[in-house]
């Protein structure tokens, strides 16, 4: 018999773990997909950021608690800091473990729609893609009238993330479908495998990048295709950060793909960007935490690039706790020589000041990759961050917290590459 927890009292705890620095036993009640996501020391990096901004713990408000997807519930809890304040947010289970851990301004914002957004012009419906226990669901906008429209797939980025992209009180993704389908284009977006069934995706054995993306994303692909309003010879994939790295092997398995739009698509290999950003973190909150969260990173990344890592190599001594077959599967897919291969034309966009997917490490090697292609078109905006949110100044993850929108420029700019003049 399972016994039942109190989520709200869990939420608590895990608030006073950190304000007492017990990373490691906060770690210990993450639900696989979370431990996959996070460690223990990218927990105390980013407590160690918030802590160096709003200053020391002074109060731990009452939890407000609402009911989640999959029976889960969100437990907001209110923090008190000596200069200001946040609210932890957590997706806590029956168990008591968490599916899910964000800090969030103290008060929290609703999305609003981005200005570029006409919500009249569309309608939305909702989808279902894949099969029974993983199928996900998804929202399709699709313009008013009769069309045909072109159509875009669009894939979000690594980790466990709903359909528009959450993060904060902002919706990147969900800013982007608005604005494209109030200029004519058919958008479908769909929560990921990861963020819809955690506890199953930790069991599937094997489980992989090609798991999480490719079968969903065909499924989107055909289902646009028999939407009589959308044109199936103009159906496009549209992939962030992870969803960019894996789009083309989307293209390669679904021949009908008409070209893909790549928004800060990672090219670096992963191990290899993930002692990058950890060590950007670091150097925003320098300490003795912060650099036992780089040497950990980093050893563990070196397993992933070293000639022993094989099927059996325990998740917990590789990066983000994913599997071995996780990182097996990545590091025998190279996404430039992929795209290469496509005879398909390509728009590669990238933000200026984004230090988690960069001109430097990553557009560099798609422009290395495709320099010989014709049909493809490469921007960077220099005042946009990994989100695609105008700023100034070095990028940090506490942009995230201020609402914001996608800037308008990269939409105007992928509606007009998808809708050529005649």
């Amino acid at each position: 018999m399972t016994t039942r927890t109190d989520p709200a009292a869990t939420a608590v705890a895990v608030v006073e773990m950190a304000r007492k620095e017990c990373f490691a036993e906060i770690e210990g009640l993450f639900a696989p997909p979370l431990r996959a996501a996070v460690s223990a020391e990218m927990l105390r990096v980013a407590w160690g950021m918030e802590t160096g901004k709003h200053g020391a713990v002074t109060a731990v408000g009452e939890p407000a608690s609402e009911p989640a997807e999959a029976g889960r519930v969100r437990v907001s809890v209110p923090v008190s800091c000596e200069r200001g304040g946040l609210t932890v947010v957590m997706s806590v289970d029956d168990a008591g473990r968490l599916n899910g851990l964000r800090f969030a301004p103290a008060a929290p914002v609703s999305w609003t729609p981005p200005p570029y957004a006409a919500p009249e012009t569309f309608e939305e419906s909702t989808v279902t893609l894949g099969s029974a226990p993983l199928a996900v669901s998804g929202t399709l906008s699709l313009p008013r009238g009769q069309g045909p429209w072109p159509g875009v797939v669009v894939l979000g980025g690594g980790g466990p993330f709903d359909r528009d992209g959450t993060s904060g009180p902002n919706k990147p993704l969900k800013d982007l479908a608005w604005g494209l389908a109030s200029r004519g284009v058919a958008v479908l977006r769909f929560d990921k495998v990861t963020y819809a069934h955690p506890g199953e995706v930790a069991d599937t054995p094997n489980f992989t990048m090609a798991d999480e993306y490719v079968p969903y994303a065909v499924a989107a692909v055909r289902t646009l295709r028999h939407e009589p309003a959308v044109d199936p010879a103009r159906i496009f994939v549209l992939g962030h950060s992870m969803g960019g790295k894996v789009a083309p092997r989307v293209a390669a398995a679904e021949p009908s793909v008409a070209g893909l739009v790549l928004l800060a698509g990672d090219a670096q290999p992963m191990q290899e960007a993930a002692v990058r950003v950890i060590r950007h973190l670091a150097a925003l909150n320098p300490g003795p935490a912060a650099d036992a969260a780089v040497e950990a990173m980093t050893r563990q990344a070196a397993v992933v690039a070293g000639p022993d890592l094989s099927p059996s190599t325990p998740a917990e001594t590789l990066p983000f706790g994913l599997s071995a077959a996780y990182w097996l599967d990545l590091r025998g897919y190279h996404p430039v020589s992929t795209a290469a291969e496509l005879d398909k034309p390509m728009l590669v966009l990238q933000g200026g000041r984004d230090y988690q997917v960069t001109v430097a490490d990553d557009l560099s090697r798609w422009r290395a990759g495709l320099a010989h292609r014709r049909d493809v078109t490469m921007r960077v905006y220099d005042a946009d961050d990994h989100l695609f949110f105008p700023g100034s100044g070095p990028s940090t993850p506490a942009e995230y917290e201020t609402p914001q929108h996608v800037d308008p420029a990269v939409v105007a700019d992928i509606a007009g590459w998808l809708t050529p003049p005649a």
